[in-house]
């Protein structure tokens, strides 16, 4: 992998767990020389991967729309930074930069960046991996949630498996060093699932 885009919140937290994680997420991705991907702001978890980063002399690309470079603070530092216009743009453009993927912990629109490429991922829109760093089980919740859909019959057993999880930085780069597509396509005949 060239580069993986990182989702997290612009939040700090209320664990010292979260940002500690965080800078040593992105100091592992610049000491394997992977680019960082991000949205491209100074605070919370995407500033501290940020900063993990570029304390390795790390490349580190931000990307973020022009209605959040002043709420989110956007950081000056950064190897580069673009500016979209919509958050479409945005995860378009994270998606296309990035040969992976990797949620930290997050709210709602870390959520949906994670669940978008999941989804797209189903689709056989792209066949990278996409990984969850579980930082004290954070996302332990949402792994069972899966469980609830596989047993409901809404989420085939082989999706799941395009979900690499850990708690390990270096794990979970493993893991997504050695993913293979875990099914041929979304589309059996006309069933959807």
């Amino acid at each position: 992998m060239k580069s993986i885009c990182v989702y997290c919140a612009s939040s700090i937290g209320n664990d010292p767990i979260y940002g500690e994680m965080a800078f040593e997420l992105g100091q592992t991705i610049a000491e394997h020389q992977i680019e960082l991907i991000y949205g491209g702001a100074q605070v919370g978890l995407m500033g501290k991967v940020a900063e993990g980063a570029l304390s390795k002399n790390g490349k580190v690309t931000g990307i973020i729309p022009e209605f959040l470079e002043t709420k989110e603070i956007a950081h000056t530092s950064l190897t580069e930074l673009i500016t979209v216009k919509t958050m479409h743009e945005r995860k378009a453009l994270m998606q296309e930069k990035s040969d992976g993927f990797i949620a930290l912990p997050g709210g709602f629109g870390t959520m949906e960046e994670l669940f978008e490429i999941l989804t797209w991922g189903q689709l056989d829109l792209h066949r990278k991996p996409i990984g969850i760093l579980n930082v004290k089980g954070y996302y332990d919740a949402l792994i069972q949630l899966v469980e609830t859909m596989i047993s409901a019959g809404l989420l085939k057993e082989e999706y799941k498996k395009m979900l690499l999880i850990s708690d390990s930085v270096d794990d979970l780069l493993s893991q997504m060093n050695l993913y293979e597509v875990p099914f041929t396509t979304k589309w059996d005949g006309n069933k959807v699932m």
